[in-house]
Formats: structure tokens, C-alpha cells, sequence
């Protein structure tokens, strides 16, 4: 779990670090683009890994449909109560939001059970 914790740690590191870097150096389509949808997916993809780092202790977060589910649904959740001029994680309602979502989750599962399963022999 250690060697997991180290990765899952890193790569969080490196989403930070992105979102503090920013795209103001890019062109204007980029930056607006980095701006509106960056973070819906990157949020998912780091809660994913975070409920990774659970999973030892809290034996439901094994299986990873559960993980997925989970992210999914809060961050879902979270986008409909801006509908409702309730603000968590944004606040501007933007139903395409709902689509970053599932492709940030989507990224989650395909690093969690097939990228970080093939390039770390202590992955399982």
C-alpha cells in the first residue's frame, strides 16, 4: 500500500500542479477551454484515486464500479445543486459537466485497473 500511496500521491501532485500553472500561456481557446473543463475532470479522476487509498480500510471501495459510482453520483450531485443556486464544488450550472464527469471517473479506471496494473508490478 505504501508504493501505492507514493503514486497516487505524485500523480495528485502533478493535477495541482497543473491547476497552479494554468493555461495562461497557451492560446485564447485553450485557456478558455483549460478554464471551463479541466477541472471536471481532473476533480473525479483525483477523488477516484483518493477513494483508492481507502480501499484497505474500508473493504466496499475494493471494487472498483463502487469507486466509480461514488465519484460519480457526488460530482453529479454537486452539478445539480448548482441548478438549484446550490454551490460546492463550481458555481455555474453547465450541463456538459455531467459528460467531463464520467470521462474524468472513466480516466480514473482505465489508470487504476489497466495503466498503473501494467507499468507496477504492486498494483493489484
Amino acid at each position: 500500500m505504501k508504493n501505492k500511496k507514493t503514486i497516487i500521491v505524485i500523480t495528485l501532485l502533478i493535477i495541482a500542479s497543473l491547476f497552479f500553472i494554468g493555461a495562461e500561456w497557451t492560446g485564447k481557446t485553450m485557456h478558455r477551454l483549460f478554464h471551463s473543463y479541466f477541472a471536471d475532470i481532473a476533480i473525479p479522476f483525483g477523488y477516484y484515486l483518493l477513494l483508492v487509498l481507502l480501499e484497505e480500510k474500508y473493504k466496499l471501495f475494493k471494487k472498483w464500479f463502487i469507486k466509480a459510482g461514488a465519484v460519480f453520483t457526488l460530482c453529479a450531485l454537486s452539478e445539480t445543486l448548482q441548478y438549484f443556486d446550490y454551490y460546492a464544488l463550481a458555481s455555474v450550472f453547465d450541463p456538459m459537466d455531467y459528460v467531463l464527469y464520467a470521462i474524468g471517473v472513466l480516466l480514473a479506471v482505465f489508470a487504476d485497473r489497466i495503466l498503473f496494473k501494467r507499468m507496477f508490478d504492486f498494483w493489484d
